[in-house]
């Protein structure tokens, strides 16, 4: 397995300080925050932002992360899959061969829309395949489906794509309804990107992402799900997701550096 960080661990700085700062920490795999990098693009061009990588020998990962795709309807649903065709010209022209689709069900679910997720999930599937994009989808905790491994590995195995894996979020599969026996539906072709971190102190009920700490300071059992993981075969990034504001007012360079000594004792041991 090979380690990551996310942008999301560094909010504050922008995509070009994170670069360096990641290179310089020894990071050589970086999750983009698309929000970052669209900012970025605004005075940069994709070739000048292509050698900015390269010079830091920094890949590109992963993207994190779009939403709106699987529950929207009429005009909200053409403006998300817009806002989505654009981000994949984008992953395509910086080589980015993930993009993560976040489930984002609110309020009650019925059949009908449970069926009009999967369609859309199929048609954005078709999309990024035309870009060489594959999709990651995450489950959120807090969502009113899709709020765990399961149900995501379900959705995806409706969806019948196989550019469409999982995204595992350590946070989410502990502070959800997931289950130690959903490990067992995860394989090497469908498990396609892991985002791991901490928590201590803190209800799950009550855990937002701010809450995040670095993985190994908490009291989550990270090496077993690490275990399950190397069984399957799985060789492919572990990104250290923190979204905790005590870590956005840190220099990015000290956080990166702090960031990739933890999870190099944790996937390493």
């Amino acid at each position: 397995m090979k380690p990551c960080i996310s942008e999301a661990t560094t909010m504050a700085a922008s995509f070009a300080e994170d670069v360096q700062a990641f290179a310089g920490a020894g990071f050589r795999g970086m999750e983009v925050w698309l929000t970052k990098l669209e900012t970025h693009l605004e005075g940069h061009s994709l070739e000048e932002t292509r050698r900015l990588l390269e010079d830091h020998q920094m890949i590109p990962a992963a993207a994190s992360y779009q939403g709106g795709l699987l529950v929207s309807q009429g005009e909200p649903r053409r403006v998300h899959f817009d806002h989505f065709r654009r981000r994949l010209e984008m992953c395509q022209g910086l080589g980015i061969p993930l993009l993560l689709v976040i489930a984002d069900f609110a309020g009650d679910v019925d059949q009908i829309s449970l069926e009009r997720s999967v369609v859309s999930l199929r048609q954005a599937a078709h999309w990024a395949a035309g870009f060489n994009v594959r999709l990651g989808l995450e489950f959120r905790s807090s969502a009113s489906f899709c709020s765990n491994l399961s149900s995501a590995l379900a959705l995806i195995a409706q969806c019948g794509e196989p550019n469409v894996g999982i995204d595992l979020d350590v946070f989410h599969y502990y502070t959800g309804s997931s289950k130690l026996e959903d490990f067992a539906h995860l394989s090497r072709e469908n498990l396609a990107f892991v985002q791991i971190c901490d928590l201590a102190g803190v209800p799950r009920e009550l855990a937002r992402d701010a809450d995040r700490i670095l993985p190994g300071d908490g009291e989550f059992q990270l090496p077993p799900i690490l275990e399950r993981i190397r069984a399957i075969g799985y060789d492919g990034y572990v990104s250290l997701e923190l979204m905790n504001p005590v870590l956005w007012a840190m220099k990015p360079s000290q956080v990166a550096e702090m960031g990739v000594k933890a999870l190099l004792r944790l996937i390493q041991s």
